[in-house]
């Protein structure tokens, strides 16, 4: 048995799980459409059980008659010895009634009334079954092989015979037949125009949440994690004392808070980019003094004991290492507050072999390769900023991967526009970084070697400036294989064709 249910409850959670990813909509109609047809099934059920009980009641009633007629034309003048009882002779029988004369268990004389004035007498099988009928004055109903079924009454005789009436039962039959009919065609138009009514009612009604649906989707869609952001206005509510109305009032009054938050947090940000963009400004010059006098120490000092240059150097090169965190940080101030960058035009194929060769002499143990198309790619933006782009990719190739490992740079044109690759076959990026390994202050160092302090901004600015130029950057790891790919759009595309026919010497 519990295998049983359990069949059973697999073959009914699909239906279950089909049923809730209907529609709001769907399901208020087909609530209607249910209600409606119970509504139609209990009327009809109660219609047809009504008319049924009222239509035997006339038949029972038409048969008590047939009976008395019956009774009387026994004891009439003319029947009795030596003469055949014929049951057709009782004037006023309707054409079917059945009569009956039964002694000892034989039938002593049957018929049944025809349409006209003679009569039919019923089948060997019919004869059969009212042979062996019982005396039971109730009317009941039998059913006979080829004369149907009939409500009878069985009633004994002055002289211990049973005295059998019967009326035929095929024109209450008839009459609820054709209500059914009926009723089923009355009902499926109700139903019919009940389903419009109620799938435009229901439309009317939840109108207000298809807009507020549409809204959320919109604000979906804006990029809520940073900037200036413009909220859709609120959603009109022209019935708020509905629940539907009151669904529209609440998500108005998230709209307002969200918005208000937002505000709030793009004036947070702005007074902190302006607080990093001043800070780092004000910072440059002092790093650059302990430098050079550092610097200056050092070299002019004469000979100095061991502890004494060794501090000088670790203040000259902690400097330098500050002095380079704070030009990125005020690199990605001026991006975030949407500084404009230069668009000349830029040879991208020149400066990807410019960057190839300052990695080759910074890291020199590692193999680099290149893949170049065969003819010059140029592109519209700011050749410093796409330079520190490919310069940071190399830096953190070089940086976070073993010496002897290869790495490579690939440039293509594509369909949508220009296509950069910086892979290399490293240990590669552990996978719960690599969601967030663009982020400022984000390193990898579990997965990949650490080979010297850097400030964890290279990627970020990367990016930055990769989305400053209306690109994008994927990232893909695994161990032996990582690959950045930077995408820019083909409005940046120059014409190689064009820039080559200016290049070429007149």
């Amino acid at each position: 048995m519990s295998r049983d249910l359990g069949r059973v409850l697999r073959a009914w959670l699909p239906e279950r799980a089909r049923a809730r990813r209907w529609s709001l909509r769907a399901r208020l109609v087909a609530l209607v459409l249910g209600l409606v047809l119970i509504s139609c099934a209990s009327v009809a059920a109660a219609t047809t059980f009504a008319l049924h009980r009222f239509l035997l009641d006339r038949l029972d009633q038409q048969l008590a008659a047939a009976g008395v007629r019956y009774s009387e034309s026994l004891e009439h003048p003319g029947f009795g010895a030596g003469k055949e009882l014929r049951f057709d002779t009782v004037v006023g029988q309707p054409p079917g009634t059945l009569g009956a004369r039964i002694v000892g268990g034989k039938l002593t004389a049957i018929g049944v009334v025809g349409a006209g004035s003679g009569h039919r007498t019923p089948s060997a099988g019919d004869q059969a079954v009212i042979a062996a009928m019982s005396a039971s004055p109730a009317p009941r109903t039998i059913r006979l092989p080829e004369l149907g079924e009939y409500r009878v009454t069985v009633v004994a005789g002055a002289q211990g015979e049973l005295l059998l009436t019967g009326l035929p039962e095929y024109p209450v039959d008839e009459t609820i037949g054709r209500l059914s009919v009926i009723e089923a065609i009355v009902f499926t138009g109700v139903l019919g125009i009940s389903a419009v009514a109620a799938a435009v009612c229901v439309r009317l009604t939840l109108r207000p949440l298809n807009r507020v649906a549409s809204t959320a989707l919109a604000v979906s869609d804006l990029p809520l994690g940073a900037g200036d952001v413009v909220m859709p206005g609120p959603v009109p509510n022209p019935a708020p004392s509905t629940e539907v109305g009151q669904v529209t009032e609440a998500f108005n009054h998230m709209l307002e808070h969200v918005e208000a938050a937002l505000e709030q947090r793009h004036a947070s940000e702005g007074r902190l980019r302006h607080f990093i963009a001043d800070a780092s400004h004000e910072l440059r010059t002092p790093i650059a003094v302990v430098r050079s006098h550092a610097e200056y120490a050092r070299r002019t000092s004469g000979e100095l004991p061991a502890g004494v240059s060794q501090a000088l150097a670790r203040i000259g090169s902690e400097s330098y290492r500050m002095g380079r965190l704070v030009e990125d940080l005020l690199l990605l101030a001026r991006l975030d507050s949407g500084r404009s960058l230069a668009r000349d035009r830029v040879d991208l194929t020149r400066l990807t072999l410019d960057a190839l060769g300052d990695a080759r002499v910074a890291a020199g143990e590692h193999r680099w390769q290149l893949d170049l198309p065969e003819e010059p790619v140029y592109l519209t933006g700011d050749e410093h900023a796409l330079h520190q782009v490919l310069a940071n990719l190399l830096s953190n190739a070089r940086a976070h991967t073993p010496a002897g490992t290869t790495v490579t740079t690939r440039l293509r044109r594509t369909r949508d526009g220009v296509e950069l690759c910086v892979s290399d076959d490293g240990p590669g990026i552990p996978p719960e970084v690599v969601p967030q390994v663009m982020g400022r202050f984000v390193r990898a160092d579990s997965g990949r070697s650490r080979a010297g302090a850097h400030t964890g901004l290279g990627l970020s600015i990367a990016d930055s400036i990769v989305g400053a130029h209306g690109g994008t950057i994927e990232v893909s790891s695994r161990p032996g294989h990582t690959e950045f790919i930077v995408h820019l759009p083909a409005e940046l595309d120059v014409v190689a064709a064009s820039a080559a026919q200016d290049d070429a010497p007149s």
